[in-house]
């Protein structure tokens, strides 16, 4: 059975999920506005390549630190989406949830600062 959580639930879930997430990571995120979706929207998904069947967890937008110019400045904020009922349908107790967004939070700000893969898994994200 999945996890099914109002706004404001989803929204504290979110909060203790950054709160677990290593200082060295979570640094990069007082530079990014992280916002809740319900779902992608069709243009999203079309951006992303992804198949209407398919649902991503989160969505880093924005111009990665790797890719920055020092006098061009990005024309918007970066964000991380997170999608909130696909991270809910994944799981079956809160618990599950948090540590689920810690991870898609975590994938998505190594977007941004151009961590690769096997960093990630070095942390316990891989």
């Amino acid at each position: 059975m999945p996890v099914r959580l109002s706004e404001a639930q989803f929204d504290r879930v979110v909060a203790r999920a950054i709160e677990r997430i290593p200082p060295d990571i979570r640094q990069y995120l007082d530079n990014i506005v992280i916002t809740v979706k319900k779902r992608p929207s069709p243009a999203m998904m079309r951006e992303m390549g992804i198949h209407h069947d398919d649902c991503p967890l989160g969505l880093f937008q924005g111009v990665p630190l790797i890719e920055r110019s020092a006098t061009i400045p990005p024309l918007y904020p970066d964000m991380i989406y997170l999608f909130q009922e696909p991270l809910e349908e994944m799981c079956e107790t809160r618990e599950e949830l948090e540590e689920e967004i810690e991870i898609t939070v975590v994938h998505e700000v190594a977007h941004y600062i151009g961590m690769t893969e096997e960093r990630l898994a070095e942390l316990g994200y891989g």
